[in-house]
């Protein structure tokens, strides 16, 4: 079998992310949905409009996110809204919060955590997706990539409680608590690997349901502000590593093992910082388990542009 292929630039720029995504030479459809973090308020990692801007234009592109678990600056439609605006995102395109109006419900093939995956409503209005995410350490998962970004970045608030607690729980009230006390830890906090599996399991439910729809999906990981803490953290820890370029696939698991094995492979002198982060979460898991779910291979030529 052929190794699938990551397309990678060093540089940094609009011009750049559009170079990386017109090598993947993918047709998409008329409505396309542009999954990118609007990034909580106080935290300035996240993708700047200003970078996005020309790719999102090039495929006449709508942002689509959905409201977070937690409180903040992104949990109710309004206040979601009202940041996306102040982080210049509604300049570019229209934003769809996409579990405004509700979720829906999509399948999970033998999944051992997930019998369903709870997704904004509104992502069954596109008919093709840029999972563009920002590549980063993460507090929960050790990084986050396009793996977590087609997980969590497209389960509604709900759904974001159903991966978080391996499929134990729907109860969003209850999960804002979690840490409360050492009962609700136990309930809604599990082992981190079932965390991890659910995830993988969730964003394999989505590849599935795009394409069963025949709804084609690239994927692209920017490397930059290479925070250990993810762009929903309020008071992020700065950069360690400086940045290292924009990949890009269409298989989500090359694309996230080639990112991971860059910081891995690095000289920086923060490269063992954020290698802590992953591994004190064991984040890699997620790699391996999408890979045995059939959602991509490990298996990468990495192309330089």
């Amino acid at each position: 079998m052929a190794k699938s292929k990551v397309y990678f630039a060093k540089e940094i720029s609009p011009e750049s992310l559009v170079r990386v995504f017109d090598a993947l030479e993918t047709s998409l459809g008329d409505k396309v949905a542009i999954k990118v973090s609007t990034g909580e308020a106080g935290n300035p990692h996240y993708l700047q409009a200003a970078l996005i801007k020309d790719l999102v234009k090039k495929v006449n592109g709508t942002i689509v996110e959905c409201n977070t678990a937690y409180d903040g600056a992104r949990n109710q439609t309004d206040i979601h809204m009202a940041t996306a605006k102040e982080h210049g995102f509604t300049t570019v395109a229209d934003v769809d919060i996409m579990d405004a109006d509700g979720e829906i419900e999509i399948p999970v093939k033998d999944g051992q955590h997930l019998t369903v995956d709870i997704i904004g409503k509104n992502f069954a209005n596109y008919d093709s997706m840029i999972n563009l995410a920002h590549f980063k350490g993460h507090q929960m998962a050790g990084f986050g990539g396009v793996l977590k970004n087609q997980a969590i970045g497209i389960a509604s608030a709900v759904g974001k409680v159903y991966i978080h607690t391996a499929g134990k729980s729907r109860d969003l009230d209850k999960f804002l608590h979690a840490f409360d006390t050492p009962e609700n830890m136990a309930e809604m906090i599990p082992p981190q690997d079932d965390f991890l599996e659910a995830m993988a399991e969730a964003a394999t439910a989505v590849a599935d349901y795009m394409a069963t729809n025949h709804h084609p999906v690239v994927y692209i990981n920017i490397m930059n502000n290479l925070s250990i803490d993810c762009d929903c953290a309020g008071d992020p820890e700065a950069p360690c590593m400086q940045d290292i370029g924009i990949a890009a696939s269409l298989d989500p698991v090359a694309l996230d093992a080639a990112c991971l094995d860059m910081v891995y492979n690095s000289t920086d002198p923060g490269r063992d910082h954020f290698v802590e982060r992953v591994e004190q979460q064991n984040g890699r898991h997620i790699i391996d388990v999408a890979e045995k779910l059939g959602l991509g291979s490990k298996d990468y030529e990495l192309i330089e542009l």
